[in-house]
């Protein structure tokens, strides 16, 4: 997010919340929400503060208090940069999306863009590029190449500088310029194109252009929900017979989707099975395991590998329905 989205232009209530963010760090939250609040006092249109105010209530245990910041966050900032919507989702005061705004996730991650390589791979632990490969050259070959290769949400190009011996032509597209910058610098991508994945893919690729013997979103489909409409466009992308690698969280057999408190979505592997079948993708590799950390502990996820079958072999296939998606909530009595 940029300076002027996270600066309330009052110099004062900026200092008070500078104030207020080094109370919480050093644990006391109640100075934190006073100092916050007091910001918000003098600069009571500031959307970033209200987004503030509804993190330090929310670690403090105030839940009806931090929704009532958040509501005040997308009253003030309806493109909901800060995620409003989805914090009020997980305390049961708003429906759950289907998928986060694309204005928070395009926001999140031109923030984190500088830091995303270390962050990831060297603090959490992140192996899905080296693994996705892996379960690729099980299925593919290991000397296996690819005329073609889309990465859809390439992010920095983790996987990108991964798959680039592999293949002749690679194209990345992300909603983040920021991370569209960094993965230019690798130099491993034949074109880049800043994209949303759900609607922006054909306008960004050039005219005619040809679909692809790979398909990859590595870490990607966490910000989805309804896989429906991303898988769709994947499969639409690959060449009949072409592969398609990606990831996601791991939630129970009896889940579709479902938004954590971490603000990723997990799914069930039925769930994965049958949206997948739906677009003429059958399964070659589904492995669950740890793809990352997050507070010390492993963060489970699906690993798959599907190829794309002949239109002569597809057939109508029935989604879970969906009230078999299980929210998350809390009771405010």
């Amino acid at each position: 997010m940029t300076s002027h989205q996270l600066s309330s232009g009052d110099l004062t209530a900026d200092r008070r919340a500078n104030y207020a963010r080094q109370y919480a760090e050093g644990g006391d939250l109640g100075a934190a929400v006073d100092l916050q609040m007091q910001a918000l006092e003098l600069a009571p249109q500031w959307a970033a503060g209200w987004h503030g105010l509804g993190g330090y209530r929310e670690k403090a245990g105030d839940l009806a208090g931090a929704a009532d910041a958040w509501r005040k966050v997308l009253a003030l900032s309806p493109v909901d940069i800060f995620g409003a919507s989805l914090k009020l989702s997980l305390t049961g005061q708003a429906e759950m999306p289907s998928t986060p705004p694309s204005e928070y996730v395009e926001a999140l991650f031109d923030g984190y863009s500088d830091r995303f390589d270390t962050a990831l791979v060297e603090d959490l632990g992140y192996c899905v590029p080296e693994r996705l490969t892996a379960l690729l050259g099980e299925v593919a070959g290991l000397d296996a190449q690819f005329a073609k290769v889309i990465d859809l949400g390439c992010g920095t190009g983790l996987f990108g500088e991964r798959i680039r011996r592999k293949t002749s032509w690679l194209e990345g597209y992300d909603l983040s310029q920021g991370m569209l910058a960094k993965a230019g610098e690798k130099s491993v991508y034949d074109r880049l194109g800043q994209a949303d994945i759900l609607h922006g893919i054909p306008a960004a690729r050039l005219t005619g252009a040809e679909a692809a013997e790979l398909v990859a979103a590595s870490d990607v489909f966490a910000y989805f929900g309804d896989l429906d409409g991303v898988i769709g466009v994947a499969s639409a992308l690959a060449t009949p017979g072409g592969l398609l690698a990606f990831s996601c969280e791991a939630g129970d057999d009896e889940t579709c989707w479902l938004l954590q408190t971490s603000l990723r979505y997990c799914h069930g592997a039925p769930y994965i099975r049958s949206v997948l079948e739906k677009h003429g993708l059958l399964i070659e590799r589904l492995a669950r395991e740890a793809i990352r950390s997050d507070g010390g502990k492993p963060i489970m996820g699906f690993l798959v590998i599907a190829r794309k079958q002949p239109e002569a072999s597809l057939r109508p296939v029935i989604l879970p329905p969906a009230a078999a998606k299980r929210t998350e909530s809390t009771d405010f009595s």
